[in-house]
């Protein structure tokens, strides 16, 4: 079958990940993360991110999001987040759905919002009347492929802990930044102030499974039960914890992050010199953004299929995965240039 460029989530799995499975299915074991596989899964985590971390998880990017959103928060609450946020475009409402917040969206033009443009939304603090910020929420890498920078990041956390906030991070590619930054998971998070993060292993490798990880245990203390309410509970847990300490062993996390982050790379260079071709975005991590002229896109897409980001533009989002290979960019190349001659 053809690869496709429209999501890191639409790659298959890692061998290695499949072949922890296999392992992991053998026998009876715990449920609900009574075995010795997600005993395993957290001190990895642990090993990463620090010993006093708090970890919990889930089955996709989406529960993660929301479920960390909830524990942090109260109906009353609201949360700051890019306009482009996944939190506030693809997951369906969710988060208002489940934590009765209100969103407060911050226009972008490269998925990034810093502290300048979150301080005209700090207002009306102890007035009953309006809705009380309690988080900003930020992506890293953004949904538009670009990174956060360490200091840009610190200066979030220090502002948000000053105004009695949190700071959550939305890490589905988490693994990408800290490849392409050249940092560990611990250094471009809890060592910068962020509170919560969500950690991503779907688009990086595994078949299925997020995790919810937490800077201080003051803050997952209800946690347990937030999941369980959330319905994210998986009663076979060991079949998602044996896949989270596969991915975070040997550096495999890292060596998959860094060739979906080469690929793309590889994939601008190939097309950033056609003519009628625009790169509209740093490419940061494993995602270019692109203007393509709407009048090829049919004949691109019956090949490779991607998606189209903003039709008004003709602008697509081409994502690399952990198997993307230089052949696949080749040819992709290839058939853009004979395409669009």
């Amino acid at each position: 079958m053809q690869k496709s460029f429209a999501s890191d989530n639409y790659s298959g799995a890692d061998p290695k990940i499949i072949e922890a499975i296999k392992k992991a299915n053998i026998g009876h074991s715990g449920a609900y993360g009574n075995d010795i596989y997600t005993k395993r899964a957290v001190m990895k985590f642990r090993e990463h991110f620090g010993k006093d971390i708090d970890v919990y998880f889930v089955f996709n990017g989406t529960s993660a999001n929301v479920l960390a959103l909830a524990s942090v928060t109260s109906s009353f609450n609201s949360v700051i987040c890019a306009e482009t946020a996944h939190v506030n475009v693809d997951e369906c409402s969710a988060p208002e759905k489940f934590t009765g917040c209100k969103l407060i969206p911050i226009l972008t033009a490269d998925g990034k919002i810093s502290v300048e443009n979150i301080l005209p939304h700090i207002i009306r603090l102890g007035d009953q009347h309006h809705a009380q910020a309690k988080v900003i929420s930020i992506t890293q890498s953004t949904e538009f492929g670009t990174l956060y920078s360490l200091k840009e990041i610190k200066e979030i956390a220090d502002f948000a802990h000053k105004n009695n906030m949190v700071l959550h991070v939305d890490g589905a590619r988490i693994s990408n930044a800290a490849a392409s930054l050249n940092k560990t998971l611990k250094e471009i998070t809890f060592d910068l102030g962020v509170d919560v993060l969500s950690f991503g292993g779907t688009k990086n490798g595994m078949i299925f499974g997020d995790a919810v990880v937490f800077r201080n245990k003051s803050l997952s203390k209800e946690f347990m039960y937030i999941r369980k309410q959330g319905m994210q509970l998986a009663s076979k847990m060991r079949f998602i914890s044996t896949q989270f300490e596969e991915l975070l062993s040997n550096d495999l996390w890292l060596k998959n992050a860094q060739n979906s982050n080469k690929m793309a790379r590889l994939l601008a260079d190939e097309i950033k010199n056609i003519p009628k071709i625009k790169i509209t975005q740093k490419v940061e991590a494993n995602a270019v953004f692109a203007i393509i002229p709407n009048q090829y896109l049919p004949k691109l897409q019956k090949e490779y299929f991607f998606y189209v980001w903003d039709e008004k533009n003709s602008e697509v989002r081409l994502m690399c995965s952990f198997d993307t290979t230089a052949e696949d960019i080749y040819d992709f190349a290839k058939l853009i240039k004979k395409t669009v001659r």
